[in-house]
């Protein structure tokens, strides 16, 4: 198969394309052959910072969409010829090759007639949105802010926060205010603004914010903690909370953290099939119009390290997808 692999750590550009051996699935695993490629922060990332457990050449990427291959031992309740998305652990050789394995209980149903462009969009930004609005036990009213709100996880993360009824403050830049709105945000700052928090702390006056969900890093989740009312919830999806940002018996907010690529050593089969269950949900969403996939490019199989680099240089206002058939 052909798959673009690197032999060193680096920038995008150290990608080659090779011929590689296709592989095999083991027990619990399927062969899919990848008919779109959704790429993340995170494939750029751990190009550049590389990982102990790989074994070089490594192929790279989290997410993809295609057609199931081949079954590994104790696989019965998949079909051959299945169309799935997948995200993959980032620990294995990844999704930018004409084949990947996957473990069968990490694969998401898709529907007959969804592209597989908008179906490779689902796996990484989608499920780590639902697993961030998973932590809050909020019902419909609440107040939440949403920062880097129109990235791919960040408009991923209003949609599903405008289906629970929540009334959701976003954060963005004010080029993306409209997009956002129309996504799911009921009101929109423009992070460029220095009086921003001031903003949104005067605009949530009558109605505290009950969550802050924050795409940023650990420090910047760490200042808006103040803008929450008793009993908040702050949840960190970049990084984690190390210390409490508040005094203790204050506010008494909860923190979480979110990371999608540990289910796969850490979660059981019951949690990743609630997983695969939102994933499945939002691929009908998005059949169906109620889900915007937010693709902002699409670019051939041939060109995946410039599309790559040009989402490590951003701005990405969405999502961009790597389809292996270009035509």
């Amino acid at each position: 198969m052909k798959a673009w692999v690197h032999h060193e750590t680096g920038a995008p550009d150290v990608l080659r394309l090779e011929e590689r051996p296709r592989p095999v699935p083991g027990k619990g695993e399927v062969l899919v052959r990848n008919r779109a490629i959704g790429l993340n922060p995170v494939d750029w990332k751990f190009i550049e910072w590389g990982h102990p457990s790989w074994e070089w050449p490594h192929v790279p990427g989290v997410d993809g969409a295609g057609e199931v291959e081949a079954l590994g031992e104790g696989v019965f309740h998949i079909a051959l010829g299945a169309r799935v998305a997948y995200h993959n652990d980032l620990v294995q050789p990844g999704s930018f090759a004409e084949y990947t394995v996957v473990p069968a209980r990490a694969l998401i149903p898709l529907p007959t007639s969804l592209p597989f462009a908008a179906a490779a969009t689902i796996p990484c930004p989608g499920l780590t949105a639902f697993q961030a609005v998973s932590k809050v036990p909020l019902g419909p009213g609440a107040h939440v802010l949403v920062t880097g709100a129109s990235g791919a996880v960040g408009g991923a993360l209003l949609q599903l926060a405008r289906a629970r009824g929540w009334i959701v403050h976003a954060v963005s830049s004010s080029s993306q205010a409209t997009r956002v709105l129309r996504i799911g945000a009921a009101t929109t700052t423009d992070y460029r603004s220095p009086q921003w928090r001031e903003e949104i702390r005067e605009r949530t006056r009558a109605q505290p914010l009950q969550a802050v969900f924050d795409m940023v890093n650990g420090a910047h989740a760490a200042s808006l903690a103040p803008l929450l009312t008793a009993n908040g919830h702050l949840v960190c999806i970049q990084d984690r909370q190390e210390n409490a940002p508040l005094p203790a018996f204050t506010t008494t907010i909860s923190l979480h953290e979110v990371g999608l690529n540990a289910m796969h050593s850490h979660g059981d089969d019951w949690q990743w099939a609630n997983l695969v269950a939102a994933g499945a949900s939002i691929a009908k969403d998005i059949l169906e119009g109620r889900f915007d996939a937010q693709i902002v490019e699409t670019a051939s199989f041939e060109a995946l390290p410039e599309a790559l680099t040009r989402l490590k240089a951003g701005p990405n206002p969405g999502n961009r997808v790597v389809l292996m058939d270009a035509s």
